[in-house]
């Protein structure tokens, strides 16, 4: 596993096999991998209720998926979603690592108005297991790792849709597509496990987040022009008018996304999915097709995003042929 502290005791394919009423009582109360011990605290909390899903199926998940998971949110600080008494209550995000985390998890401080932030940092299955006994639904992610936190290594466009219509999504999603191939660039589709739609493009971290975040207000602009019945890039709702709004606000320094993989806090458990670009030709698709009942039997298959981290892109000649396209449109209303 890339960045494992240590081989866990049962490796995670290994684990999304094996049932779990095999578990000794030692492993319901404690989880050990390498050296790293972590103590289970209420695992028979019902964190979902509508579906019974127990604090200790959410920690079994998260152990299972560690090693498809981690490659995805390693080095990048965290921001915490936390459910203690389930996603019908309250919940909070947490950035501040406490002061009973345990040595070994990783940690990244950073600068902010008066002070800083220490966040936690996710290399490892232990730590992963670890914040999942916090009751850490969803674990959100910087753009950026450590040690260029202001240079991202990917570029988010978000999907937001108007209702609870996916079909808009899917349309939008192939036209950003088809746009941004015309300039060169590969991109990566993932649903949220909420309403809608993550189009990632991994970055070679040249760029720091001001320049990302204007080439992909730049994108968005153009495609909205392109399509102004169909979307928009109007942040206020009321201007919307039942259009798909692309945000590309979170490309910014500080700025999180939920991470791939991540369960969401919502009745049935989804879980925000990489998926295949042919994928999303199919009709019934929703932002919440995956969840935490049948995620493992899809990954059996491979992630679709193995390779997304080996290839990445930089945005300068993107950027030209954007500039060059944005003048021809230009010269063409004038």
């Amino acid at each position: 596993m890339s960045g494992a502290n240590a081989s866990p005791t049962r490796s995670a394919s290994a684990t999304a096999r094996s049932p779990k009423r095999g578990r000794s009582h030692q492993e319901m109360s404690e989880r050990r991998f390498g050296s790293h011990a972590v103590k289970l605290t209420r695992p028979d909390k019902v964190l979902f209720p509508d579906d019974g899903i127990r604090k200790q199926e959410v920690i079994d998940y998260y152990e299972r998926i560690a090693d498809v998971m981690i490659p995805h949110i390693k080095d990048r600080p965290l921001m915490l979603q936390r459910f203690p008494n389930g996603i019908y209550e309250k919940g909070f995000f947490q950035k501040n690592v406490a002061f009973y985390f345990p040595n070994w998890i990783k940690r990244a401080s950073v600068k902010k108005a008066g002070g800083k932030v220490t966040h936690a940092v996710c290399n490892d299955v232990s730590t992963l297991v670890y914040l999942a006994n916090l009751a850490c639904i969803t674990p959100h992610m910087w753009l950026s790792r450590v040690p260029q936190l202001n240079h991202p290594d990917v570029l988010i466009f978000d999907l937001d849709p108007p209702g609870d219509d996916f079909g808009p999504v899917r349309q939008t999603a192939f036209a950003l597509r088809e746009l941004l191939e015309s300039l060169g660039l590969k991109a990566f589709p993932m649903t949220t496990g909420s309403r809608g739609l993550h189009v990632s493009l991994p970055l070679n971290r040249e760029m720091e987040f001001d320049r990302v975040r204007a080439f992909a207000r730049d994108v968005a602009e153009l495609l909205s022009r392109q399509h102004p019945d169909q979307i928009t890039v109007a942040a206020r709702k009321d201007q919307r008018h039942g259009r798909v709004y692309i945000d590309v606000m979170r490309n910014a320094y500080a700025q999180t996304a939920v991470a791939p993989y991540a369960l969401r806090a919502k009745p049935g458990a989804p879980v925000a999915t990489p998926l295949n670009w042919d994928e999303l030709s199919d009709r019934r698709l929703s932002s919440q097709r995956y969840n935490l009942k049948n995620i493992l039997r899809r990954i059996e298959e491979g992630d679709p995003w193995k390779s997304i981290w080996r290839h990445p892109q930089s945005l300068d000649r993107a950027a030209q042929k954007l500039d060059v396209r944005i003048s021809e449109e230009a010269r063409r209303v004038a």
